[in-house]
């Protein structure tokens, strides 16, 4: 990430996202939104927030993390590889890249690549510089599906005598997470599902495990995460996430798609030139590139559904049918039975759906028992860490919608895992977590979401575009 640009662009689509932000935050317990309903139940255009794709403005970055993020970098990156190579063992960090499945398309239609190859391309490059282990995320969002399946079945079996429990709102995307935190609050916070996203399980995957496994400590490990959005910094550095007895985090840098591409083109390599190199695997496994269910995510609402659908109602779901409402970006699904509505779920992308959303919410009018909310109009394909593109640059900002379509194809083209029928999920539950209703999953598959209170603005905005 380039720390010294123009961010004047951005700070003027963010404008109205601070003042909302500000005035929520000063006005506890009370809505600052004018909120007027259309008959239909809908959020009036002149009610909603217009909040960008990302929330990190500097009404919402306090400036310790804007220090914090500022040092995830390709210079940081490119700092620690060139200190490995002055061959000092005192200094040496194992460096050690996490893909995230979400970002491979962008590099799949960049490369003009199938996903598959374009991630062994890529794998290449990242070791021609002298990263050590190049892993994707799969596996680590295999755990995040598998515990908020089986915490919405917890959260469902006691909706009765707990008011909170239901509706289940999704908590990987650290986007919406920063925006329940700090401007909905305890109207939210209670119903974030407290499994950890995929990049985060991934940390504590590394960071622990494989360390012990290749007998390693954890701050002799540079573990970077390749992901679509910006926001996904912004998690890495939750104090949650770091320990400061080994002065050492889960995730120490998050890059996006657009800055690898862009340490590629400042090297001026080109694609034909970089070997093909498969990636490494935890286990020493290799089932091949594959995805979980859902349009452009990881697919949460998918999964759970049908597993709910299972073990509460002894029902096979073996295809979902969406239900679009105010856009695609706001669909539901329904179980039913002999008339009866048994489940119903939404999926609700991008800031503006979140509005109506979270306006239903407070008169009362949820019908949903679990909601996939993503900040990101289309979902983390469409992470403004990759689908601006140059047309998008280009254009102010905005996301190139050519470029989206392509990646989603590419993306729908892998195919679906269900992670539950993983061995190597099986295996390290044993192995790693001593089951899976062990302290030790508890502590490293979890975490808790609560009331923060705004971070001190910036009196000079970070040098960051964001």
């Amino acid at each position: 990430m380039s720390t010294q640009v123009n961010i004047g662009a951005r700070r003027d689509k963010c404008e109205n996202c601070t003042k909302q932000c500000n005035k929520k935050q000063n006005v506890e317990g009370s809505s600052s939104l004018q909120e007027k309903e259309e008959p239909n139940g809908e959020v009036t255009e002149s009610s909603q927030v217009l909040l960008s794709a990302c929330l990190s403005c500097d009404g919402c970055v306090s400036e310790e993390e804007s220090q914090k993020i500022a040092q995830q970098n390709r210079e940081e990156l490119e700092r620690v590889l060139a200190l490995n190579k002055r061959c000092d063992v005192t200094n040496h960090r194992t460096v050690l890249v996490s893909l995230c499945p979400q970002a491979l398309p962008f590099f799949s239609v960049k490369f003009g690549l199938g996903i598959p190859d374009a991630t062994h391309k890529l794998c290449g490059f990242l070791k021609s510089l002298g990263v050590r282990y190049v892993f994707d995320t799969t596996l680590a969002a295999g755990f995040s599906i598998v515990e908020s399946q089986r915490e919405f079945i917890q959260r469902y079996r006691r909706r009765h005598h707990d008011a909170h429990a239901l509706p289940m709102f999704t908590s990987s995307c650290p986007g919406w997470i920063r925006y329940a935190e700090r401007v909905l609050g305890t109207l939210v916070t209670p119903h974030l599902c407290t499994a950890r996203s995929p990049q985060q399980i991934m940390g504590s995957l590394v960071k622990d495990y494989f360390c012990r496994q290749q007998m390693l400590r954890r701050e002799q490990v540079y573990h970077v995460v390749v992901a679509p959005c910006f926001d996904k910094k912004l998690e890495a550095v939750r104090e949650e996430f770091y320990s400061s007895l080994l002065e050492s985090r889960d995730v120490d840098c998050v890059l996006t798609s657009g800055e690898v591409l862009l340490m590629m083109k400042q090297r001026r390599v080109s694609v034909e030139q970089l070997d093909s190199v498969p990636l490494d695997h935890i286990l020493g496994e290799d089932t091949g590139m594959v995805r979980h269910e859902g349009r452009g995510s990881e697919g949460f609402l998918e999964h759970v559904f049908k597993y709910a659908a299972k073990e509460l109602f002894s029902l096979e779901v073996h295809q979902v049918t969406y239900k679009t409402l105010r856009n695609r970006d706001f669909q539901e699904v329904s179980l039913e039975q002999e008339g009866e509505t048994l489940l119903q779920f939404a999926a609700v992308y991008g800031f503006r759906n979140i509005q109506t959303l979270v306006h239903r919410m407070r008169k009362g009018r949820l019908p949903y028992q679990l909601v996939e909310v993503l900040a990101c109009p289309g979902g983390c394909v469409s992470g403004r860490g990759q689908a601006e593109g140059e047309a998008g640059a280009q254009a102010g900002g905005r996301v190139d919608k050519a470029l989206v379509q392509q990646m989603e194809e590419a993306y729908s083209s892998l195919p679906v895992s269900l992670p539950e029928t993983s061995p190597s999920l099986h295996t390290l539950y044993q192995d790693w977590l001593e089951g899976q209703d062990s302290p030790q999953a508890r502590a490293l598959l979890h975490t808790q979401y609560t009331q923060q209170p705004a971070g001190q603005a910036h009196t000079q905005p970070p040098h960051i575009q964001w």
